[in-house]
This record gives C-alpha cells, structure tokens and sequence, in this order.
C-alpha cells in the first residue's frame, strides 16, 4: 500500500474530520468528540504539528501534537493525538507511519519528550511507557498515560493538555 505521509493543508480540513469521526464513531462512544477537539486546537493556534496520511489522493488518517504544560509550565513536551485512521484501513501499519513521522518532526524541532493517553499494548513498540512521576488526572488507569522522553529527564508532576481537549466534551 503506497501512503504518503505529509503536512495538512487548508483544503485537508473537511477530510480530517470526516477520517477522525469514522475512526471513533462507535469506538469509546456513539457521539466521539475527537474530531472537536483537533479542531479546538486548529482554531487556537495550538496544532503544533498536523500531519496526514494521503493514499491515491485521499485522506485516509490523521495525527496532531500539540504542546502540554507539566505542572502549569511549558517544558516543550508535545501531546500525541488524536490519531485517526479509517476504520476499514486499520491495522495495516499507516497509524505508526504516522506516529513515527510525528515524534522524528517534533524532536527535530527541538521538543524534550511526548506523552499520550492510549493501549500500553499498542504504543510501547515505540518506546511510551507509563512514568510514576508524570500524571495525567484525566487517565482512567496509570498505565494507559505514558511518556516518550527524548533526552534522559522526565519531568514530575501533572500533564495539562490545551483546553480544546476538555472544552470539546
């Protein structure tokens, strides 16, 4: 399957959210908000970094970062997601094409490390992995809050996201 990885553009839009909406749709809930909160961060200023995974000209997954704060202060670590891929493509390796893209683009841009709320399972294959130090208080266990650091130090104390992940449910 040939995916090209790239920056969104103002005309991928309308596309992201539909991918992002068939991805949750019926996944954690009927009424998914993801798409909500990719937009929230869009309309702030706070999409760090949005990336698209395009195959024969259509969008068919999504991925955005956005800066998080660690005890109110910005240490320049990123939050990953939402990801999004569309659920008749999923499991066939776009949605890591996407992550690995994403993390080598923010740490090339100088970011410390990235969190993310997700399957252990899924992402420890990229190195994440549950920090006792790092909370998330919005996680419904530890171990589905994890940390990428791409120097030696983790930060200690509480991950905040952008509002746009809270103002969105």
């Amino acid at each position: 399957m040939d995916i090209l990885i790239r920056s969104e553009n103002p005309t991928d839009i309308e596309s992201i959210g539909q991918v992002t909406l068939a991805a949750f749709t019926g996944k954690f809930s009927d009424n998914p908000t993801e798409h909500l909160i990719v937009n929230g961060l869009r309309d702030a200023g706070a999409l760090s970094l949005s990336l698209v995974a395009e195959r024969d000209g259509k969008i068919v997954g999504h991925v955005a970062f956005s800066q998080v704060t660690i005890n109110g202060e910005n240490l320049n670590w990123y939050g990953l997601g939402p990801i999004s891929i569309l659920p008749e493509l999923q499991k066939q390796g776009i949605g890591s094409k996407l992550i690995k893209e994403g993390l080598s683009l923010i740490r090339a841009r100088g970011a410390k490390g990235c969190v993310l709320e997700g399957s252990p399972v899924y992402y420890q294959r990229f190195g994440f992995k549950s920090y006792p130090g790092l909370i998330y208080e919005g996680s419904p266990a530890p171990e589905y809050f994890m940390a990428l650091p791409f120097y030696e130090d983790v930060p200690k104390g509480k991950v905040e996201y952008h509002k746009a992940f809270y103002t969105s449910i």
